[in-house]
């Protein structure tokens, strides 16, 4: 695995530095925001994952987040925060993270965190050739195949899912108007245990109806006080 940590923390990096090398990976670090993001942009296709930490100097976190999303939606972004605020960790993940690790955090963690999410990422990037994708999930107006990561609505495809959010949509559509909590998408989605606040499922549904907005009528409902659901019945 080809890794991009841009953290200005050396100790974070030389401490990471050994666990990446005892799974043969291959990383880079870099110290200041613009630089990182430069280094990304020079070569995107080589990266298999970023780690970026929320306060660096030159550009702060979230601006490398925001750039890195637009240029790529499937590289897998884990947010590094000292912050405990509630809504810095929303805005990174409305911005486009995956994940977020508030510091100080376990190596083990972030180690167990970093490989779950590439897991899941592999299978991310669309196929070639959509027209011979097979759909496995089907409704009056979704398609969705989980084996080339794609998803239309009224043939229209849904454009730029990231991993967390494909999943959601998928196991939403794949039971229709059935309510899930937010606990339950939780521990539906991430293969670890997690103990984050549950408004990270909140950021993720708000990114995914914008990107279905595009396209088309909401097709994802709230129902308040319990969590979200999936009808597609009453488009035209």
């Amino acid at each position: 695995m080809n890794i991009l940590m841009i953290e200005d923390n050396e100790a974070v990096c030389e401490m990471m530095d050994m666990f990446f090398e005892k799974e043969n990976w291959n990383p880079q670090f870099e110290g200041d925001g613009k630089k990182g993001l430069e280094t990304f942009l020079e070569s995107q296709e080589k990266w298999d994952m970023i780690i970026l930490d929320l306060n660096l100097p030159s550009l702060d976190g979230m601006q490398v987040c925001q750039k890195i999303r637009a240029a790529s939606s499937y590289v897998p972004i884990i947010m590094l925060t000292a912050r405990d605020s509630e809504s810095d960790q929303v805005i990174g993940l409305e911005i486009g993270a995956d994940e977020y690790v508030t510091k100080p955090f376990s190596p083990l963690t972030l180690m167990a965190r970093i490989k779950a999410l590439y897991r899941r990422s592999l299978l991310a990037v669309p196929g070639e050739d959509s027209t011979a994708s097979r759909f496995d999930i089907e409704t009056d107006h979704v398609k969705i195949s989980t084996s080339t990561r794609e998803a239309y609505l009224k043939d229209v495809r849904i454009e730029s899912l990231t991993p967390k959010e494909f999943e959601i949509f998928a196991l939403l559509a794949s039971h229709p108007k059935q309510v899930f909590s937010r606990e339950h998408l939780l521990t539906s989605i991430w293969e670890d245990p997690y103990f984050g606040d549950e408004r990270t499922i909140d950021a993720h549904i708000k990114k995914l109806r914008q990107k279905i907005e595009q396209v088309g009528p909401q097709i994802i409902q709230t129902v308040w006080g319990v969590g979200y659901k999936f009808d597609d019945t009453n488009i035209d």
